[in-house]
């Protein structure tokens, strides 16, 4: 039989599998440092509780403490978008250009 659509059906139009990660977060705004949390990550973006709203459309540089094996924190430093509100839970940012920092 083969599948017909029904108006309530949502199709999943993201572009990269999202994963549901809690990794520290910290939001660079020139001297202004926020610290957060992911909400989830994919290869293209992250969502993060924030308690300020950045409007979308700006441009954002923020660091993602990742686990380590070793004593020393792995960080992702990122620069992106803020691509939309989501909905009481944070913001959802693109993730354009990222470098691992060590130490």
């Amino acid at each position: 039989m083969p599948f017909s659509y029904s108006e309530n059906v949502v199709i999943e139009q993201r572009k990269a599998i999202r994963f549901d990660l809690k990794l520290p977060l910290e939001i660079i705004r020139g001297a202004e440092h926020q610290f957060s949390e992911t909400r989830n990550l994919s290869s293209n973006g992250v969502l993060f509780a924030i308690e300020h709203d950045i409007e979308p459309g700006n441009s954002i540089e923020y660091v993602i403490t990742l686990p380590s094996k070793d004593k020393r924190p792995v960080r992702l430093r990122c620069l992106g978008k803020v691509v939309r509100r989501a909905n009481g839970q944070g913001l959802a940012a693109t993730i354009d250009r990222y470098e691992f920092i060590r130490g």
